[in-house]
Order: C-alpha cells, then structure tokens, then sequence
C-alpha cells in the first residue's frame, strides 16, 4: 500500500487502502506516545506552520504536540490579528509564507475552500484542520482509529451521527470515511439540523432518536454549531436535549456495547448528559482526544517523506 498524497485536504479523495495504512502508522504512534520517552525523528529538520484563523484550542494544541514529538521546529501564527486583518489577501499570505519556507503548514479557516486555495499557492505539505463547512479529515481519522481501537474493525458497523450535522464538518468527514469503510451511516436529528438532500449521500436519515440510534454498534453526538448558525434552528436547549440529547434512555436502544463518541467541546446537558460522557465503560470521548495526537503525527509524517521524495525527485508525485 501507499500513500500518495501531497497534502491532507479532505478525506473525500483518500481510498480505502491510504486510510487503512495511515491508522495503522497512528497506531504505532499510539504505543509511543504511551512510553517515557515519546519522541521520534520522522520530522527532524522540518519547519511546522500552525495557521489558524478560527480559535481551537484542542486541535492545534494537538498538532503542535505531534510535530514536537516528530522533531519538527514548530510556529503558531497568531491569525487573529494577522495582516488579513488589515486587508491582506490569503494569496499573499501565501506568497509569505513561500518566502519562510516552512515544511508543513496546518490550517483551520472559517471559509469552505480557502484551505484547498492555500495549497495551490505554498510550496509545501498543507494539512486541513478544519474549512468551513467543508471538512475536518484529521477529526474523521481519529474518530476511525477510536472506532477501530474499540471495536476491533472498521467495517460493516451502524454507525449514528446525532445532532447539528448540518453546521458540521466533522459530519461531512466521517460520512466519507465510514462510507468508504462499508459501514451504515445514520444521521440523526431534527429536519432543522439535517442537510438538505442528505438521503442522496448513501446514508439514512432519522428524525426521531430512538429509532436513528435502534441497534447502532456507534454513537456519535455533534455540538450545536451556533457560530455557523443564522437564526433559530431549535425551539430551546430544555426542548432539544429532551428529544434529541442522548441519555441512558435513549442509549438503550442501541446495542449493549455500543460506544459513545463526541467530537468537543462538549455541551453537558444540550446534546449529551453529562454522567454518560463520563461513563468509562460506553463513552471513548476521552481515548479521541488521545488518537487526535497519534492521527495527526501519521499525517505529518506520511507527507513530510511524500515532500522529501518529491523535492528529490519531483516525478515521483502524481
């Protein structure tokens, strides 16, 4: 198998095979992190770019330690108060950016596309972490290794993804992910906070939860994405959580060993209760956050030997 790829956009355009062999790199990763002494050489010598013009906290504290325990020199921009707020333009941002040669660059912005844009701009590896309401690929690969971990596969699995998916790139990233994987997708919620069209994506379409999360071997609960939201898309949080936040109740009626997964930050008491995210035996919300580092120094160090193998011999990128 081989991974291809010059940068890490979107899962969309990744086969079956590339994301098998970037989670089992994770899981090799995962046993690293996991020893006294975590670090490897794979991004030695490698300049790391952390661009983010959307604040997450999560994310990028996750990349910076992945590009650390890889070797990487590592820089977070401060993009909130960047030259495009003064009225630079993202494609001279990039022409920048060319000029520090940076290795690896990693972005999250709030606009679908402008990631993908900056890629064919910079003259390196760029890595999504996260476009609008476009993708979030690093997200839908941790959550794989999650699933893969607990459950012993990443196939033929019921999978239901609960709540705002219309606001969600995470959703659209997993869609793809375990669609290519053969799995059964769900997508669970009010009509409000469903995509239009979204029964033509080859997956289901519940409106009501007990019935999106009948026999589900996977739980996956989405926040209320208010920052993507233009007016009222639930009557109120009492109201939503009441028919849509999962609860042992509702949980019951999907198999007894069924998993329970968010993406964070959490909204205790809105999508989920807050004793079942903290329930050790159903909930991995926790063991997400630690595939989040193994996930995203695989990427980086997948594409870091793809950029060295094509600034060598640059007719070895497709």
């Amino acid at each position: 198998m081989s991974f291809r790829a010059r940068h890490l956009l979107g899962i969309e355009h990744l086969a079956p095979n590339e994301i098998t062999l970037l989670l089992d790199l994770a899981d090799r990763y995962v046993d690293l992190n996991r020893r006294d002494v975590k670090h490897d050489t794979a991004l030695t010598g490698l300049t790391q770019i952390n661009m983010f013009f959307e604040a997450s906290t999560r994310t990028q504290a996750s990349f910076e330690l992945a590009g650390k325990r890889l070797g990487a020199d590592v820089m977070n921009m401060n993009m909130q108060g960047s030259s495009l707020k003064k009225g630079e333009t993202l494609i001279d941002t990039a022409m920048t950016l060319n000029a520090m040669h940076p290795d690896l660059l990693v972005v999250r912005h709030p606009s679908s596309g402008a990631v993908a844009l900056l890629a064919q701009k910079v003259n390196c590896a760029v890595l999504n972490a996260g476009d609008g309401r476009h993708e979030h690929p690093t997200q839908a690969l941790l959550d794989a290794l999650t699933i893969r971990r607990a459950k012993g596969r990443l196939h033929r699995l019921t999978v239901a993804i609960c709540g705002d998916v219309a606001h969600s790139r995470v959703a659209r990233s997993n869609i793809w992910l375990l669609g290519k994987m053969e799995n059964r997708v769900r997508l669970v919620g009010p009509p409000t906070l469903l995509p239009a069209g979204a029964a033509d994506w080859g997956v289901e379409v519940c409106y009501d939860m007990r019935e999106g999360l009948r026999d589900a071997d996977v739980v996956m609960m989405l926040r209320l994405q208010r920052e993507r939201m233009d007016g009222a898309f639930i009557p109120s949080e009492r109201e939503y959580f009441h028919r849509f936040g999962l609860d042992a109740e509702k949980l019951a009626h999907a198999k007894d060993d069924a998993i329970v997964m968010h993406p964070g930050p959490m909204n205790r008491g809105v999508e989920i209760d807050g004793t079942l995210a903290d329930d050790i035996n159903r909930s991995v919300i926790q063991d997400q956050v630690e595939m989040g580092v193994a996930v995203r120094m695989a990427a980086m160090d997948l594409l870091a030997r793809n950029l060295r193998a094509a600034r060598s011999s640059p007719e070895v990128m497709v």
